[in-house]
């Protein structure tokens, strides 16, 4: 029996992309660091971009961030229900780490009910072992519409009785509406869980929003818990979602080496490009359909896919393998990434529907002799090893699909006790089931050299840790933390 269970307290937003992934892992370092076991928890999230966690499942990518920022193992249990869009089958359901099937959106209105026992369960456990449990919502608290059958954001603080913290982005405009409006559109019962609010994002002289602050408790009650600046270092965190792709990149004028990468409409696991862009020396250049891959790219980079003959369909329809085939005529190297590798076969086949209705793709892109089959069992499992040129890395496998063929006897890497990958004969060509390649330091600053840049000078890994301790350290300045503290039951 626990004696004393962890407390709780649970950030929602005004609306979707409000900073609350950030601000919760910013929060996870702080109070950490103040000595407290802290674990993050978020009821139900929606991401393509997913870790591996310690216990053989996946949670979304903002979670295993805040874990990491909380300095503890990723349990399946932080996230207990994952939704993976996919094409025409909606979005795949992932329940405490592992598929539990298929539904469109409406369908999933009537099943996600049925949801809430196991995402108590969760949060449950988690409250047995730590300190504090930082809940995190999704998208809006003001969805009202969507509120019978909720276990994302009132819905859940309700049924586990926590209590809220409600955050508005100024920086998008209209804050003080959007605050007092989610109060004004909410239940009474449901208003009543939220005790405080914060008001993130903030550019220029924070005293010339005091009044705004006022005023924003005088229309709601809540109490204010800070005005949280701008923090422009989150761009060198890992992002969760595809909103982050459509932000514009910092210009690299002295960039030695560019990378191009199709952005396709079912992208997942982008967070590989995150260590590329933290390189001075890289240019990236993401490339959606409509544009044309740059004819002077060194790499041309495809990413993983939630559903890869959809997305080799749309490749194809952009007129990216015509761009692709001129960039090996021309002496360059294309590497792809689990669903990217699968397109660089000769076929994708997908007989049992595992990714949206069943059929195939023939031909692939055909730049590898390899044809992949789609299969009802996910791997899931980190890994070690080193690429056939003898450089060592770290990452996770996170696919469906079994590829087979001739160039698979030219392995891309040797993992424990079985080779993996494949390469072309020429070499050029290059597919890999292995995530988090780039975020290992010698093997990214092997593949700069070999593209004809100079070895990394970055430790990314630890860069990753200095931004979260300077994001703590930002939530110590402008949060009241031990009102949070108080306010947490």
């Amino acid at each position: 029996m626990v004696t004393n269970p962890a407390k709780a307290l649970m950030f929602q937003g005004t609306g979707s992309d409000v900073g609350k992934s950030l601000l919760v892992a910013g929060l996870a370092r702080a109070f950490t660091l103040r000595g407290l076991k802290v674990l993050p928890f978020k009821p139900q999230n929606m991401s393509n971009n997913a870790a591996v966690t310690a216990d053989g499942g996946e949670i979304g990518r903002a979670q295993a961030l805040q874990a990491r920022a909380a300095k503890v193992p990723l349990s399946v249990h932080m996230n207990p229900v994952l939704l993976k869009p996919q094409s025409e089958v909606g979005a795949q359901i992932v329940v405490q780490g592992k598929v539990r099937g298929n539904a469109k959106a409406a369908e999933y209105q009537h099943i996600k009910a049925g949801l809430m026992p196991a995402v108590l369960e969760s949060f449950e456990h988690l409250k047995a072992q730590a300190d504090l449990v930082l809940v995190e919502g999704a998208g809006s608290a003001s969805e009202v519409n969507l509120r019978r059958n909720d276990i994302a954001n009132m819905g859940f603080a309700r049924a586990a009785d926590v209590p809220v913290v409600l955050i508005g982005d100024i920086d998008r405009g209209g804050v003080i509406a959007s605050l007092a409006g989610t109060k004004t559109v909410l239940d009474p019962d449901d208003a009543a869980m939220i005790l405080g609010f914060i008001v993130n994002r903030f550019r220029g002289d924070p005293s010339l929003f005091d009044e705004g602050m006022r005023m924003i408790e005088g229309f709601t009650g809540w109490r204010p818990i800070g005005l949280l600046p701008h923090f422009p270092e989150a761009s060198r965190l890992p992002a969760e979602d595809a909103l982050a792709l459509n932000s514009k990149p910092a210009a690299k004028p002295g960039a030695k080496i560019r990378i191009a990468v199709p952005i396709l409409p079912h992208v997942s696991n982008f967070d590989d490009l995150d260590p590329l862009d933290a390189e001075p020396d890289v240019e990236l250049i993401r490339v959606r359909p409509g544009g044309v891959l740059p004819a002077d790219a060194d790499l041309v980079l495809l990413l993983g896919s939630k559903v890869t003959i959809s997305d080799l369909q749309a490749l194809k329809a952009a007129g990216f393998d015509i761009d692709i085939a001129a960039h090996v005529r021309r002496g360059k190297p294309v590497l792809g990434l689990c669903g990217g590798y699968q397109m660089l076969g000769k076929s994708v086949v997908d007989p049992d529907g595992i990714e949206g209705p069943a059929g195939a793709v023939e031909p692939g892109l055909g730049l590898l002799d390899v044809e992949t089959r789609l299969t009802g069992d996910k791997r899931l499992v980190a890994v070690q090893g080193k690429t056939t040129d003898g450089i060592s890395f770290a990452g996770y496998e996170m696919h469906v699909g079994e590829t087979e063929g001739v160039d698979c006897a030219r392995a891309f890497a040797v993992i424990e006790d079985r080779t993996e990958g494949a390469q072309s004969k020429s070499g050029l060509v290059a597919g890999t089931y292995v995530h988090g390649l780039f975020a290992d330091d010698a093997q990214r600053s092997a593949w700069l050299k070999k593209l004809g840049g100079e070895a990394s000078r970055l430790d990314y890994e630890q860069g990753v840790e200095e931004v979260l301790d300077r994001l703590a350290a930002h939530m110590e300045r402008h949060l009241d933390l031990d009102l949070l503290l108080t306010l947490a039951r």
